[in-house]
């Protein structure tokens, strides 16, 4: 491999048959220059990146941030495999990289962002927060900023999907706010808190994921049962009105209508979680 830029002691740009890659090893470009070759057995980590933009953009980190940050990366990305027992996407280095970079210079100023998923992303992705909070302490122990644990949901978003795409994160991080938003439409229509240790709320959660996931893909669940959903609209009005501000969301973000059976089992569904208040005739 013939280095085509060298980018701080650790790291180089390579050219390998017409291809470009960035190598990593710790004092691999010590004393070498643009055009000298490095060996196999020299490298420690290669990454590849599916385009010239993101590469160039890889680099041009590489080449301005602390070397020290690309060692944590590392460190924390070796952590995040073996926990969730699956191998890193190159792109997820340079997205882990750039965050830590910005993390650190807000962190140093005692600038720190509110995550509006933390609830969610605790509950549904606690190994994922589990890597999150490894990174702040690293953060803490090689450079001394030590951040709110909030930190360590955006970290465990980049986890999420280890080895999905972009776009299905962006997927992920819509259906969390999805189900944060139904739920916050439930307690402000009951104007109660809803009890999130139990049962009856933990059915509702899992159906709204999978309900979700349905409005995302754009498919519904039909049977078209009229008369049920006749029943549980007599039976729980509140619920309905409830359900009918749920629709007006729905219908605004995901431009779909509820089916017959998706109202009636949400109608079922939310009662069940909110039985104390909801009652014929309110």
């Amino acid at each position: 491999m013939k280095i085509r830029q060298i980018l701080n002691n650790n790291v180089a740009l390579v050219t390998r048959g017409g291809n470009e890659m960035i190598v990593y090893s710790r004092g691999i470009s010590f004393r070498k220059k643009a055009g000298q070759s490095i060996e196999k057995e020299e490298i420690e980590k290669i990454y590849v990146l599916d385009s010239n933009d993101t590469l160039e953009h890889f680099s041009y980190l590489l080449a301005h941030t602390d070397a020290e940050y690309l060692n944590a990366v590392n460190d924390i990305i070796s952590f995040g495999e073996a926990r969730l027992n699956a191998k890193a996407n190159d792109y997820l280095y340079l997205t882990l990289l750039d965050h830590i970079d910005f993390a650190l210079k807000r962190g140093r100023k005692g600038q720190f962002i509110h995550s509006p998923l933390a609830w969610e992303v605790k509950k549904f992705y606690p190994e994922h927060f589990r890597i999150g909070l490894y990174a702040l302490e690293q953060m803490k122990e090689r450079f001394q900023v030590a951040f709110p644990e909030e930190e360590a949901v955006s970290i465990a978003l980049h986890f999420v999907n280890l080895q999905s795409s972009q776009s299905q994160l962006k997927e992920t991080i819509q259906a969390m706010q999805t189900l944060k938003d139904i739920l916050s439409i439930i307690q402000y229509h009951y104007r109660i808190c809803l009890d999130e240790h139990s049962l009856d709320h933990s059915r509702l959660v899992t159906h709204l994921r999978y309900f979700i996931e349905r409005l995302q893909t754009g498919r519904t669940y039909e049977d078209n049962d009229q008369e049920l959903n006749r029943q549980v609209r007599k039976l729980y009005p509140k619920a309905y009105e409830c359900i009918q501000k749920i629709k007006v969301y729905v219908r605004e973000n995901f431009k779909m209508e509820l089916s017959v059976d998706e109202e009636t089992y949400l109608i079922l569904h939310i009662h069940r979680v909110t039985n104390k208040t909801d009652s014929k005739g309110e």
